[in-house]
């Protein structure tokens, strides 16, 4: 029997994976590697953390207010209001970071409860959307960014984490 007894669970548990693919893609990196970016226009791969984190805080801020809707203001101004001014510098602050909020995620999507992810939002687009696809939305965001630490990885010469579990076992 699969481990979830709801479409909440089981976004919960791809989520879990999600943001479990991004802590073992940094922790593959050393600290010195966390100013690597590809190009000068590239964030860095901490930075590409701060974004997942901002963009997760954000995702979950909007979709459990009761009130949500992603054009009630700017998107600028929905990090502000959901992420503040978030800083860490080492990795073991940006690991803790990602372990932190995705904790906090969670027990705030548990607490909405699968009937209010169930209701409709309006999107970034304008056009409504079920706030669990929009959760969707957010979770691919999150495996897109895990896929650009991956190629960090290989660019500074590393096996990505990901490619290490698969040929380990």
């Amino acid at each position: 029997m699969p481990p979830y007894t709801s479409l909440l669970e089981e976004a919960l548990e791809a989520w879990q994976y999600a943001r479990e693919g991004v802590i073992d893609e940094l922790d593959n990196l050393g600290e010195d590697e966390l100013g690597f970016r590809p190009t000068p226009e590239n964030r860095s791969a901490a930075e590409l953390v701060l974004h997942i984190v901002e963009s997760g805080l954000l995702m979950v801020g909007e979709l459990t207010r009761p009130d949500g809707d992603f054009q009630r203001q700017s998107y600028e101004a929905h990090l502000r209001e959901h992420a503040g001014s978030l800083r860490a510098k080492t990795k073991k602050e940006l690991l803790a970071l990602l372990r932190r909020t995705h904790a906090e995620g969670d027990r705030r999507f548990r607490e909405a409860g699968e009937l209010h992810l169930l209701q409709y939002i309006r999107r970034f687009d304008g056009l409504p959307g079920t706030r669990l696809a929009w959760m969707n939305h957010g979770i691919a965001h999150e495996e897109y960014h895990r896929g650009q630490l991956a190629l960090y990885a290989r660019l500074l010469g590393r096996v990505p984490a990901l490619t290490q579990r698969i040929l380990e076992g």
